[in-house]
């Protein structure tokens, strides 16, 4: 099931106590209309503000699905939830684990603007846009990122494949692009707020390769909001559809 949402209300995908999640909220609605409790897993688990232009989850269902769930979803979970798609995939398929690759957005703009409130940093100060670029380049010549992975993690590895990393300036806002297979928590913000300093002078384009391969999380800086974060593509290779 392909959904999108708004994060800004929300304590994340994930599920966890005594807080309101993209997970529950969906979980609650499914096991509504379904009459049973049904778990879902995604394929991400965004943190805290962060939105979701496609993410994907996967449930299984003993029963072949009612013709309008489609519909029905869209009409009782909340307006800042939507489903997109829901379609059949092989038993063994994993939202999580069979993904080949995931793409995230961050949504910079320099002029208050109050429709971007929420969707984008508001970052009013000049930037380098060639530094930037030449920190985006080095980024794909990398495997181990620890030095941009939150220190609460219980990943058994800091190795991730980067496909794609380059900005793009569009109008009155800046879009910093990047693919991978996996992404460690935080890794997407580090990235730019570390860069962003070397935008500004801050720090230089040798500090931003020693900070990479230094692996040690404490030289990153992690200082941009989540408002600006989008997960918008999942991509799954063709085996996990039925023939």
């Amino acid at each position: 099931m392909e959904i999108a949402y708004k994060g800004t209300r929300y304590a994340g995908f994930q599920k966890q106590k005594n807080a309101l999640t993209v997970q529950q909220v969906i979980e609650d609605a499914l096991s509504v209309l379904l009459k049973q409790p049904v778990p879902i897993m995604g394929s991400s688990r965004t943190d805290t503000g962060v939105h979701a232009r496609k993410n994907v989850v996967h449930f299984d269902a003993a029963d072949s699905l009612p013709e309008h769930l489609h519909y029905q979803l869209n009409a009782v979970l909340p307006h800042d939830i939507a489903v997109h798609t829901i379609y059949k995939v092989r038993e063994k398929a994993h939202a999580r684990f069979s993904a080949l690759s995931r793409k995230y957005e961050y949504v910079i703009y320099f002029q208050k603007n109050p429709f971007l409130k929420d969707f984008g940093y508001y970052f009013p100060y000049p930037l380098d846009m060639d530094a930037l670029q030449a920190c985006a380049n080095l980024i794909p010549a990398y495997k181990d990122f620890r030095s941009f992975s939150k220190k609460r993690t219980q990943v058994k590895t800091f190795i991730c494949h980067i496909q794609e990393a380059r900005w793009e300036k569009q109008e009155d806002r800046l879009i910093f692009h990047i693919r991978a297979n996996r992404f460690l928590r935080g890794m997407v913000r580090g990235l730019v707020a570390t860069q962003l300093k070397v935008g500004r002078g801050k720090i230089t384009i040798d500090d931003f390769r020693h900070i990479i391969e230094s692996q040690d999380h404490r030289l990153a800086s992690f200082a941009v909001p989540p408002d600006g974060l989008y997960l918008c593509e999942v991509q799954y290779g063709e085996d996990i559809f039925p023939t």
